[in-house]
Order: structure tokens, then sequence, then C-alpha cells
């Protein structure tokens, strides 16, 4: 097997780990996957100084106008979200994390990161710095494998 197969490879099995993962935590709190997945690019947005619209919410995860209306009700209810009105264009709704939201995810993220880190420190820097890069390059292609698949079929 080439290295870039056994790479290919590594990276399905870590992807089926990941939603295994996901899907404990998920049920263990009563969520869906769904608004784990809500959740994550909600604080990531905020973590970047751009709160989503649930347009843009709408997009990242697929979903119809009439899933994310239920999704957003469901978050909101649990008290992980509110959506509030932007100063300058009242027409437009941002999406807001509360601090319930913010623990689930830290809850969440927390200590996949501490067995990622203990997993990493083996690594000197230059090498951790070469996996981000491959990591960046790998989303890249994953995120463009996933936009082509959504392109109708002619």
């Amino acid at each position: 097997m080439q290295a870039a197969d056994t790479l290919i490879d590594l990276l399905r099995r870590f992807n089926v780990e990941a939603d295994r993962f996901v899907d404990v935590f998920t049920r263990a709190h009563g969520l869906h996957r769904t608004d784990m997945n809500a959740v994550a690019h909600i604080w990531r947005a905020a973590e970047d100084g751009h709160p989503l619209t649930p347009g843009e919410l709408a997009r990242m995860l697929s979903l119809s106008p009439a899933a994310t209306t239920a999704l957003l009700g469901r978050l909101e209810r649990a008290g992980h979200i509110e959506r509030n009105h932007d100063t300058t264009d009242r027409r437009r709704v941002h999406l807001d994390m509360l601090p319930s939201a913010r623990a689930l995810a830290l809850a969440f993220f927390t200590p996949l990161g501490e067995h990622l880190r203990s997993a990493f420190a083996e690594f000197d820097d230059k090498e951790l710095e070469t996996a981000s890069r491959v990591m960046e390059k790998v989303l890249a292609a994953t995120a463009a494998a996933a936009d082509e698949a959504e392109e109708p079929v002619p």
C-alpha cells in the first residue's frame, strides 16, 4: 500500500471513530447530531467575529428552511442559542451562543482535545506543522468533494 493510500485509510478510520464519538456524546445529552454540528458552526463563527445567520447555518448543514427553523427552535428551547436582530439591519438575524451551549461544547471538545494533545506529545513542532499543512489540504479536498457531490447531475 502506498503512503497516500495508507493516509486515506487512516483518515477514513478517523472519520468513523469521530462519528462514533459524536454519536455517544449526543445520545448521552439527548441531542440530535445536527444540533452538535450547528453548535460547532455557531461557536466557530462567533470565535471568528462573524455571527451566523439562519440562512448561513442552513447552507453549512445542507438543511431546508423548515428543518433549520426546527433545529433553531430546539436549540433555543434548550437554552443554547438566541436569535438577535442585527443592530444596523433589523431584517437580518444573527445566531448567538448562550453560556449553556459554550459549556456543552467545552464538555464535548475538552476530553477529545486532551486525548489529541497526548497523542501529539511525541511529535516536535516541525512535525506538527507538517501535519497541520496536510490536514488543511485534507479539509480543502473534502470540502471540494462535498461541493461536487451537491452539484446536480446532468
